[in-house]
């Protein structure tokens, strides 16, 4: 049986020196990032992401906010018998079970005014994570502000970013980062998970910019090494993590900002075989659109014959049609892309895309292309009156 794709691309092709060309370019995208200053000192490169967030420093929450915080917790928190108009602060009131931070039976640890006494910060985080899951707004507040204030800087590494990931998880993700830039990391590992926390902190925050900046300095211009980091998007309720490359994600916030070019970069830096890198490919084809036609069909054959490789038919089908449809838009002719899409849509049983490409031939169909086409038109007819 012959192959449904046949003529497949040279393994010579130009699509290293187009990926090598794209991956220059992007380099020089003013998302570059300097290197920082010495540990414990507040980064220079880190000047635009300061401009985009109001800082709040220690010094700037006083006694009388914290007075302030307290009451209103305690006006939140502390309930009132029913039928009577007891003063809201009185202290022999006991909190009401449906207004405690945590639901059902909070542990005596995580009652709020003992928080915002505490400087535990594992326990500050546990305590965000709960009021965030059960949206109690008064405490998230409270929280956040005690957070920004109770560790000042100067701090190491490991409680600045402790005290990020405990903002992030209050819903304050503009304020971890606030928190990050007090410190400036050092080469090597330490620099590596300050840019982690960076990008979680902007990705939570929905700062694309901030975020690819925080990807673009954990690569150190090589692109490619960003292909084996998983980066978590999302933990269920069940502990299971969806996750990504960091390449892809880089991607994804480049095209949010606009950068088509730099993003499509990112996907061929990595030189992925299969359905995975047939993905990338298609992917990158769709915003390369100032490359030559010509280029951008080579890109798509390299796609066809590594979707091919792996057997992912479906995928193949779908380029096909991208295929076709760039040829017709330029006003090419698209004859050899139809044919393979017939061909292939007869080996793995696509009635409805046979017809809808038979569809689009019209009455130009000999009679057996539209004895064919009647036949798919049965094939696809809903059984219900």
């Amino acid at each position: 049986m012959p192959h449904p794709l046949y003529s497949p691309v040279r393994r010579d092709s130009p699509l290293g020196c187009l990926g090598w060309s794209l991956l220059a370019s992007s380099l020089l995208l003013g998302l570059a990032l300097p290197r920082p200053a010495s540990s414990q000192s507040e980064p220079a490169q880190l000047e635009p992401a300061k401009s985009e967030f109001t800082r709040l420093e220690p010094a700037q929450v006083t006694a009388a906010q914290a007075t302030a915080v307290q009451l209103l917790v305690a006006q939140s928190f502390l309930g009132q018998s029913a039928g009577s108009r007891a003063p809201a602060l009185a202290t022999t009131a006991q909190p009401a079970p449906s207004a405690r931070l945590l639901d059902p039976a909070p542990s005596a640890e995580l009652a709020l005014p003992r928080l915002l006494a505490s400087s535990d910060l594992a326990l500050l985080n546990r305590a965000c994570l709960q009021a965030a899951r059960a949206d109690q707004g008064p405490a998230l507040r409270a929280l956040r502000l005690h957070l920004l204030a109770v560790k000042p800087v100067p701090q190491p590494l490991a409680v600045v970013l402790s005290n990020a990931e405990a903002l992030v998880n209050c819903r304050a993700p503009e304020d971890g980062l606030n928190v990050l830039n007090r410190y400036g990391p050092a080469p090597g590992r330490e620099r590596s998970l300050w840019f982690l926390a960076q990008w979680r902190a902007a990705e939570a925050g929905l700062n694309h910019r901030v975020a690819a900046r925080a990807l673009l300095g954990l690569a150190e211009g090589r692109l490619a090494s960003l292909d084996g980091l998983p980066l978590t998007l999302q933990v269920r309720r069940d502990g299971s993590r969806v996750s990504r490359p960091a390449l892809e994600v880089l991607a994804d916030h480049l095209v949010v900002l606009g950068e088509d070019q730099q993003a499509a970069a990112a996907l061929l830096a990595a030189r992925q075989q299969g359905q995975l890198g047939a993905e990338r490919l298609q992917r990158a084809v769709a915003l390369l659109v100032a490359l030559p036609l010509q280029q951008r069909n080579q890109l798509l054959e390299t796609a066809l014959d590594q979707a091919a490789a792996a057997g992912a038919w479906g995928l193949a089908a779908e380029l096909l049609r991208d295929q076709r449809a760039l040829l017709l838009a330029a006003g090419a002719q698209a004859y050899r892309p139809s044919e393979r899409f017939l061909r292939l849509s007869r080996r793995i049983d696509d009635a409805y895309g046979e017809w809808q490409l038979g569809r689009e031939a019209g009455p130009r169909q000999d009679s057996l292309g539209l004895a064919r086409q009647q036949q798919l038109e049965q094939q696809l007819r809903s059984p219900l009156p």
